[in-house]
């Protein structure tokens, strides 16, 4: 799965994909795509049946600016009704396939620079509108206006990702942005929704559970690999 900071679409074009959250497990197929979320780790693998079996997918990367520049463009009060979750239930059926065509028109130019370059980011705003005007608009509005909100805390966000495995304090998170321990905790769980040491820990059981069912490792195996120094600490926190 990609590694960026940035939201990002992975959309699967042949072939199926199994990705590990903290929800539970979801498989996605040819035509379904998935939205990254802050807290989520990027931990999935490929379903291959036989060795002819492909697979192909496309990741597009979001940044703020990307769609900031599709809301400021946004006519009357459109803006408005995604946030409040008012658009018309057809409209956001409609944008909701859409947004897979744009992606496979993308793709289709892949490999012709010239076009690529001139379409390209004509296409993803394209992608960015439908997927603000779909089902899940409202909740991908609510993230960007979190990250604009808070992303100092986003950055301290994506080195948890990076470093789940490690003991960290958050002393030493709360200095390295100049706040104090109480301020960066309010911060922190207001933009994740969770105090950084529950993330860290809901992280590294995600993981865990993704190695004991896709890698067939045990207990003690799964919960020392992802930063356990206790397999009783580990068993508890599974349950």
């Amino acid at each position: 799965m990609p590694k960026t900071e940035n939201f990002y679409i992975y959309a699967v074009l042949d072939g199926s994909i199994r990705l590990h959250t903290p929800s539970g497990i979801m498989d996605y197929l040819p035509g379904q795509y998935s939205i990254s979320k802050i807290d989520i780790p990027a931990s999935g693998h490929v379903l291959t049946f036989s060795e002819k079996d492909d697979f192909l997918a496309l990741s597009i990367e979001i940044t703020l600016n990307d769609v900031i520049s599709v809301l400021l463009d946004l006519d009357g009060n459109i803006a408005e009704k995604i946030a409040n979750d008012q658009l018309d239930a057809k409209m956001m059926s409609s944008s909701d396939n859409k947004v897979f065509l744009s992606i496979l028109r993308l793709f289709s130019m892949n490999k012709d620079p010239i076009p690529l370059g001139f379409m390209g980011n004509h296409i993803k705003r394209e992608i960015i509108f439908f997927i603000l005007c779909g089902p899940c608009g409202s909740q991908f509005l609510q993230s960007i206006i979190n990250i604009q909100q808070a992303g100092e805390i986003y950055n301290i966000n994506s080195w948890i990702k990076e470093n789940f495995r490690n003991a960290f304090a958050v002393e030493e998170l709360a200095e390295k942005r100049n706040m104090s321990v109480s301020l960066f905790h309010q911060k922190f769980k207001s933009a994740v929704g969770m105090c950084p040491l529950q993330c860290q820990k809901r992280l590294r059981l995600t993981e865990a559970r993704r190695l004991m069912l896709d890698e067939n490792r045990n207990v003690t195996e799964a919960s020392f690999e992802v930063g356990y120094e206790s397999v009783s600490q580990f068993t508890r926190d599974y349950r």
